[in-house]
């Protein structure tokens, strides 16, 4: 018997597994393309689609065992969002698990990192990602996904890579030595190991799915032109993977469209290539 992306039941086994996926399906806050919600079943959908033996690393690394948590996703407001998955992540934490989050929209985030946080003490966030998201509150609410990393620039060594798109009022908050904005990156042979010098300690790391360019990546609330590319992505996270702790990571705003399912399978490669890179660490 088979449960999800193919892998066989007894390695869903909570006991048993050693990663944790949680697949948070919530837009509660999303201000223009809407569908992060569905993102979660359109991440499934294709990874059930998906060979589970990774080329690059000669390996299969469902065989770790991954369980997929179940969770309601229905929330009256913002706030009840981050105290349940603040709580779950940290119940998975704290049972030993190597928590994993698929949004969703990027206000997930917030819970997720503060959980970390909680749990590690100390914390570098590696955010991959077209903005900045750095306002303190956005219509309202300190849990807009907008705010997606506003907390964690002042509890925790916030590295930021790939941002092209932001408001002038985050400039304040933004601290300007630890960004790669995607610009400045496109002629330098050296960033992504700048970047990797700037991860210290337990490395969490969030990607939003726009950091990628829409011509690979257009399924999101909000596409931005000029960002990156598959490769590159990939030889960032394996190196940060080799030679960084990594803790756990979350990736969101896949906003499905059924005529295009590209960008549904690149999200399942993706959380699956980091599996792969991380394997030799995950206890």
């Amino acid at each position: 018997m088979k449960t999800y992306a193919g892998i066989p039941e007894e390695l869903n086994d909570y006991e048993r597994a050693k990663i944790v996926l949680l697949p948070i399906g919530y837009d509660g806050t999303s201000t223009w393309g809407k569908g992060a919600d569905m993102g979660p079943h359109a991440f499934l959908e294709a990874s059930e689609n998906m060979e589970l033996y990774d080329i690059e690393t000669d390996t299969e690394p469902y065989k770790m065992g991954i369980h997929r948590a179940e969770m309601d996703t229905h929330f009256a407001h913002p706030s009840a969002m981050v105290e349940v998955v603040h709580r779950e992540v940290l119940k998975h934490l704290k049972n030993g698990k190597f928590p994993t989050v698929f949004g969703g929209e990027h206000s997930i985030s917030i819970p997720c990192i503060r959980a970390f946080k909680e749990h590690y003490g100390s914390l570098t966030v590696l955010q991959i990602d077209a903005h900045a998201d750095l306002r303190p509150s956005y219509e309202g609410t300190p849990y807009n996904h907008a705010c997606a990393v506003a907390e964690a620039v002042n509890t925790t060594n916030l590295i930021q890579v790939g941002i092209r798109s932001m408001d002038i009022s985050e400039v304040e908050y933004m601290k300007r030595e630890n960004v790669f904005f995607a610009h400045e990156i496109q002629d330098s042979r050296d960033w992504i190991d700048r970047v990797i010098e700037k991860c210290e300690g337990n490395v969490y790391i969030t990607i939003d799915l726009d950091a990628f360019d829409p011509s690979i990546m257009p399924s999101t609330g909000t596409p931005e032109p000029g960002g990156l590319q598959w490769y590159e992505t990939l030889e960032l996270l394996k190196k940060v993977c080799a030679e960084k702790k990594v803790v756990g990571f979350d990736i969101v705003e896949l906003c499905p469209n059924e005529q295009n399912k590209a960008p549904d399978f690149l999200a399942a490669k993706l959380y699956y290539k980091l599996l792969a890179y991380l394997q030799e660490k995950i206890k």
